[in-house]
């Protein structure tokens, strides 16, 4: 999928989906709370913009669970759905994660260590629906990649710019300023000079837990092993 950009837009616009778009949207919904379900004692999010409403045709279907728990307890909630493993890092400073790929658009994300309030902010400034939200249709406002605020409508939604909103944007998403001044730091960043990598992205093999490759790359590794060390994991 192309990498979305940050645009600048002016006061606001609406968008009107067609039904092609709506139909696409209650479709990955629909696949969406099938898994939540399975995993319902871990209170999973659906977020980005299958929780926003915000879809196109190749839009990813990620999940959250927002808690820590031992790995192998979400693999037992999901068995015969698992294809891929992985433990993701984004930067040495960010969340150690283990990562399970349903199918090429549907993911299942977890932490491996405690998360920290802003670690969980980020999944609420992208948009985050509950199970019981996901079965009542619920739509909730968020922040795209383009750094652009969507609302939904009974139409579609309404978009705004973030940048120069930043505690509007706050207030409505129920996160710090913080959160937002971080994302419009990265997401233009990441505009000027292109995308830097992750500095953790390692397939976890099918003989082993999520915890023991973690405690394989924490040998090694000094960041990862600080990391685990102030809030545990292994």
């Amino acid at each position: 999928m192309p990498r979305e950009k940050v645009v600048r837009i002016w006061d606001e616009r609406e968008v009107v989906y067609s039904p092609k778009r709506w139909r696409y949207l209650w479709e990955k919904r629909e696949k969406a709370l099938k898994i939540m379900e399975r995993l319902s004692q871990f209170d999973p999010y659906l977020y980005g913009s299958v929780a926003r409403g915000d879809v196109r045709q190749d839009s990813d279907i990620d999940i959250f669970i927002p808690v820590r728990v031992p790995s192998y307890l979400i693999e037992l909630a999901l068995e015969g759905l698992v294809r891929r493993r992985k433990i993701v890092m984004a930067t040495p400073w960010h969340l150690i994660k283990g990562v399970i790929k349903i199918d090429e658009e549907t993911t299942v994300t977890f932490p491996l260590i405690e998360p920290t309030d802003r670690e969980l902010e980020f999944y609420r400034w992208g948009g985050t629906v509950e199970l019981w939200g996901a079965k009542t249709r619920e739509r909730v406002p968020g922040v795209n990649k383009k750094l652009i605020l969507i609302i939904p409508t009974e139409k579609g939604h309404i978009e705004r710019e973030v940048v120069g909103r930043e505690r509007e944007i706050a207030k409505i998403l129920g996160v710090s300023v913080d959160i937002i001044t971080e994302r419009i730091h990265v997401l233009t960043r990441r505009d000027r000079i292109g995308r830097t990598g992750i500095y953790i992205n390692e397939e976890v093999p099918d003989w082993m837990t999520f915890e023991k490759a973690l405690k394989v790359i924490a040998d090694r590794d000094p960041n990862v092993r600080r990391k685990v060390r102030e809030r545990g994991g292994i």
